[in-house]
């Protein structure tokens, strides 16, 4: 029989993921290898300089440039404070003394006696790398960032949006096909990840925002309740950086499409642990899915034995295989794999190409293009 390879989305209760943790500029790690981290631990810190402001203090004590020396009160990498006195000229009669005071706290950058300018610049701010997963830090890159490795149950999305953040899984409707409505929202779901079903509505998404969960897990949403929520058409771009309140994964895709059972019974599962995600979506080369993670405790039944397995490589799409349909007209429909005919076959379009035959659920079957569907991995 031939084999197709095909993108894989992953949803399994027990694999091992490794999260690389770098800054965007160098820095200093502050945990070594073999330690144990929490998501909210800091493991890197840098720090990024402080915007510069210019000051004209020739103009406005009405002095030379080349003489502005004179008349300063600070040198060069001296601190000032937020209308400390930066200089002042000398008069006669003192209460005609001209004060030039600093509109920031922060040091002096620099004196140019050929503009008459001295350039101010605020304190640096500090940027803060975390864990993002509770595990172990297995790699240290000094000055850069860390590996961190965890057991794992992990649930893999089709998009999302919105940055990393972490809470407890909580259950916001009881069956896969059910709808998340803002009466499910219950001010107790504050910092929480909300798991929904089939759709979450405008008013939904208005109603987490307001109690502030953590973020959203749901089968599908409209694109135009999606374009509501951003502002803007969110094009081909990477997400991950959008701030609308909280993070939202879609498991399905676009529409009402019930969460597939699998990834709601193992989400299901998980109610009242805490948990990892991420909204950060790329969908071109280099693939990036949004992800739920939730990191086996040490002493959990289980845990550990992940650690031993070796996962082989995938040799391509087979039968009994589990995939979901990406394309219209059976778009997020979920079935398994019951033939890989080697042929080529004419599709609507008058192309040939390579196609599966899908079994669904209630036992009826469809030939799909392999380009249209990809693999629910375990």
């Amino acid at each position: 029989m031939a084999h197709a390879y095909t993108p894989g989305l992953t949803v399994t209760e027990r694999t091992v993921v490794r999260r690389k943790r770098l800054l965007p500029i160098p820095g200093t790690v502050l945990v070594k290898q073999g330690d144990r981290v929490t998501a909210q631990i800091v493991v890197a810190r840098a720090e990024l300089a402080g915007n510069v402001h210019a000051v004209n203090v020739a103009n406005l004590l009405g002095v030379a440039p080349d003489e502005i020396r004179e008349y300063l009160l600070r040198k060069e990498g001296e601190a000032i404070g937020k209308d400390g006195v930066l200089a002042e000229n000398k008069p006669f009669i003192k209460w005609l003394r001209t004060d030039v005071r600093s509109p920031i706290q922060g040091t002096v950058e620099a004196v140019s006696t050929v503009t008459g300018q001295v350039l101010l610049r605020e304190p640096p701010k500090r940027l803060d790398l975390l864990a993002y997963v509770d595990g172990t830090v297995i790699e240290v890159l000094p000055g850069q960032g860390v590996t961190v490795e965890t057991e794992c149950s992990l649930v893999q999305g089709i998009f999302g949006i919105g940055g990393e953040t972490w809470g407890e899984i909580v259950m916001g409707v009881a069956t896969p096909d059910g709808h998340l409505t803002p009466d499910h929202l219950m001010p107790a779901m504050k910092g929480k990840i909300v798991v929904g079903g089939a759709f979450l509505g405008a008013d939904a998404m208005d109603r987490a925002r307001q109690v502030g969960v953590a973020a959203l897990v749901v089968g599908g949403i409209h694109d135009k309740d999606l374009r509501e929520l951003l502002g803007y058409d969110l094009g081909v771009a990477i997400t991950g950086t959008e701030r609308v309140g909280f993070t939202l994964v879609l498991t399905e895709g676009f529409g009402t499409i019930p969460m597939a059972s699998r990834t709601f019974a193992l989400l299901a599962a998980h109610a009242g642990q805490k948990a990892s995600i991420s909204g950060a979506t790329q969908i071109r080369a280099g693939v990036i899915r949004p992800e739920i993670i939730i990191a086996r405790l040490a002493g959990e039944p289980g845990a550990g034995a992940a650690a031993r397995l070796v996962k082989s490589e995938r040799g391509g799409l087979k039968a009994g295989d589990q995939v979901r349909i990406i394309r219209d007209p059976f778009f997020g429909k979920i079935g398994q794999v019951t033939d890989l005919p080697g042929d080529l076959r004419a599709i609507e379009t008058e192309s040939r190409v390579r196609v599966l035959e899908v079994e669904f659920a209630d036992k009826s079957r469809a030939i799909i293009p392999r380009a249209n569907v990809e693999i629910i991995e375990g």
